[in-house]
């Protein structure tokens, strides 16, 4: 019993290092400047779409290292999936203006393929742990992703400086992250492992919360999945969900400095990656009480009504609204995985999250898109960047009203059963 609690808590310490490390990838905001001017010719859709790009692919490799953990061991996944990372952002350092296009492929298709095989596996080893606290635990796990932001931002920020300044010096930053990633990911590979069969009978976990944590649904395959309207319907709305969020991640930094913070905009950078953070722990502990769809429902209206601040919001109080955006997308990140295991089953988590994450990449790639048209238009006057954040508040609204529906849905197919 004791060896099995040990394991568990290393299990989760590993995961926590690992997607602390993965959250590298969410400070894109500190590159987004230099690279748009010195590898796209100051194309800031075009610079974006590589941070999208990345996201997108977290789906496909989701989906590809969940089977191949089925197959061989979720330790390999994780190992595999670091040097993926790695090397994708190793091939991003040799990128210059004549191959703007093999950023795209190195740090976002890669670096999104090798980030899929680790930040999948990883929230479905630790949730195999404890799930009669699939909620608190998944916030934590996912929690490290965002406070990567603040331990990475202060670092990078240094490195660039360090290695040329802006324009200049991200070429080597990225050898640098190469190397981390590749450490981390391997060391942390061999901590996950996951559980025995007869897990819940060893722990101290009562018997009638095993018996509950086993009656929640039946562990679905993922082709039994996708024939279910609750896939599409989860999906669909992961679409939604994360337009706000991600347009402020992406652009955290530039709209600061177009708000006349210029001297003080990574500050942006560290609240919208502390608040991420400290938004998964803390709405992932409110969603084991209020219920996951419900505590989605309150998170999206949220996001819909700080969307609408942007472009009233200025000085210190820009700094504010980035916060608390950063916190309400931070909660919707913690518990679109819980509700995936709600819904479908721990067993097969890894492949079916990955499949649900397809709509967190399509989410990704359009609203850097939208949010890339309207910076260009904007130039140095961000006003002209609000109809963005419109569309954001829509997105989550609509997303409100599907989330209603599932909870229909449901309940009505919990009465016939």
């Amino acid at each position: 019993m004791n060896l099995n609690k040990n394991q568990g808590l290393f299990t989760v310490l590993a995961a926590i290092a690992i997607q602390l490390t993965l959250g590298i990838s969410y400070i894109w905001s500190v590159f987004q400047t230099g690279i748009a001017d010195s590898i796209f010719s100051g194309d800031n859709a075009a610079a974006g779409l590589t941070f999208s790009l990345l996201l997108a692919m977290l789906s496909i490799g989701g989906i590809i290292g969940g089977n191949l953990a089925a197959k061989y061991s979720v330790r390999f996944v994780v190992c595999a999936g670091g040097i993926i990372i790695s090397a994708g952002f190793l091939i991003a350092s040799f990128v210059t203006s004549s191959n703007p296009w093999l950023l795209w492929v190195s740090y976002g298709l890669l670096g999104g393929i090798g980030m899929g095989f680790t930040y999948s596996t990883t929230i479905s080893v630790a949730q195999k742990w404890y799930p009669h606290k699939k909620g608190f635990v998944t916030g934590i796990i996912v929690s490290a992703l965002g406070f990567g932001g603040v331990v990475f931002t202060p670092i990078v920020e240094v490195l660039i400086s360090n290695f040329g300044g802006t324009g200049i010096g991200e070429s080597k930053t990225f050898m640098v992250l190469s190397a981390i990633f590749l450490v981390v990911c391997t060391v942390g590979s061999f901590f996950m492992k996951i559980p025995p069969d007869n897990y819940m009978q060893d722990t101290t976990v009562s018997n009638a919360t095993a018996s509950n944590v086993a009656k929640i649904t039946k562990n679905y395959l993922p082709l039994e999945m996708l024939k279910t309207p609750h896939f599409y319907l989860i999906t669909f709305t992961f679409i939604l969900a994360v337009m706000g969020g991600l347009m402020m991640i992406g652009f955290a930094k530039p709209i600061a400095v177009a708000k006349g913070l210029a001297t003080t905009a990574t500050i942006g950078v560290l609240a919208i990656s502390m608040f991420n953070s400290l938004g998964r722990i803390l709405w992932g502990l409110v969603s084991d009480k209020l219920g996951r769809p419900n505590t989605i429902i309150v998170l999206l209206c949220g996001t819909a009504i700080l969307s609408l601040f942007v472009n009233a919001t200025e000085g210190y109080w820009v700094y504010v609204l980035i916060a608390l955006i950063g916190f309400f997308y931070g909660g919707l990140l913690s518990n679109f995985p819980a509700l995936t295991a709600d819904t479908f089953g721990a067993k097969n988590l890894a492949t079916n999250y990955g499949l649900v994450l397809a709509g967190f990449g399509i989410g990704a790639i359009i609203s850097s898109q939208i949010a890339g048209y309207y910076k260009n238009i904007a130039e140095n006057d961000i006003n002209l960047m609000f109809p963005a954040f419109i569309i954001a508040s829509c997105c989550a609204g609509i997303g409100i009203i599907m989330i209603l529906i599932l909870k229909a849905i449901t309940k009505e197919k919990s009465k016939t059963q």
